[in-house]
């Protein structure tokens, strides 16, 4: 008796099929996000437009998922509250300097010292590269994307001039990280804290005569209004990092967790704070070239 035709290849075309359809309507179920970006310096800031970009990409790796808007200026809340912000879901992603809070991280608080980097490209994707590693250990309560790092910053001051440790004896400091406060402390100097937002005021009242401060960023936040002398050498850079809510990236599907991990590494690092790199190490040029300026 001859075989009757088999209808398994169009049972199997129709269960392809049905797979495809299926798999549609999982990627068009995807939650829609419109993530809240933080941060804590004005939007004329060369971060501004890196976190816009950088928000930018997710979306359109995302197919339009996941969107995003950037809250400039601490609008969300201090910048010494932007860590704990990330944790409790306060923004989705936060810029966090750590060394606003001395003694809560350790680890990351070894690129905060003196003399570490001399060259700030160079030395975002080591410190990222490095860090990435004992992250998920001090930075547990939030999801970690990366950590970047400033051109090196120096001392700029309003009365006297620092040329030597001894300089500083006297003087009332505002340290741009809890390693440069302890420094200030051995000096026989007095620490003075304030965010870099807040540093024009503190110095303009005369409650810090001095501060350690990326050059760019003098003119930029309005300290040439404020200062005098600049000593013209790589002193030391600040650690941040680029954090999210751990509850925002659990409540996404397995296909956006993908392309915010694609966007939370050591090369989206360098592409975000490359930018900013340039934009201070350009201030130099900037602040030497404005009169009453002692470099």
């Amino acid at each position: 008796m001859p075989a009757r035709p088999s209808n398994h290849p169009f049972a199997a075309a129709l269960a392809a099929a049905g797979l495809l359809i299926a798999a549609s309507g999982a990627l068009a179920q995807d939650k829609t996000f419109e993530l809240k970006l933080s941060h804590w310096v004005p939007p004329t800031h060369p971060l501004q437009k890196a976190m816009e970009e950088w928000g930018a990409s997710i979306e359109k790796a995302s197919n339009g998922t996941i969107k995003s808007k950037v809250f400039p200026s601490q609008q969300l809340g201090k910048a010494f509250d932007h860590y704990d912000m990330a944790r409790d879901g306060i923004a989705d992603l936060t810029y966090v300097n750590p060394g606003y809070q001395p003694g809560r991280f350790p680890i990351i608080a070894a690129g905060e010292l003196p003399f570490l980097v001399g060259d700030a490209k160079g030395g975002i994707r080591a410190v990222d590269t490095w860090y990435r590693k004992y992250a998920p250990t001090e930075m547990k309560d939030v999801k970690y994307c990366f950590s970047f790092i400033l051109d090196p910053l120096t001392w700029h001051s309003s009365k006297k001039k620092i040329v030597v440790p001894g300089d500083i004896k006297g003087m009332k400091v505002r340290p741009s990280q809890a390693t440069v406060a302890a420094w200030v402390t051995l000096l026989g100097g007095t620490n003075v804290q304030a965010s870099a937002t807040e540093v024009r005021d503190v110095m303009e009242k005369g409650v810090a005569e001095a501060v350690t401060f990326p050059w760019g960023s003098v003119p930029l936040l309005g300290v040439d209004k404020v200062t005098k002398y600049h000593m013209d050498a790589p002193l030391h850079t600040v650690t941040f990092q680029w954090l999210m809510s751990p509850r925002t990236y659990a409540a996404m599907s397995a296909a956006q967790k993908k392309v915010i991990d694609n966007h939370c590494t050591t090369e989206w690092a360098g592409k975000f704070a490359d930018p900013w790199a340039d934009f201070e190490h350009a201030g130099i040029a900037k602040v030497k070239a404005e009169p009453g300026h002692e470099v």
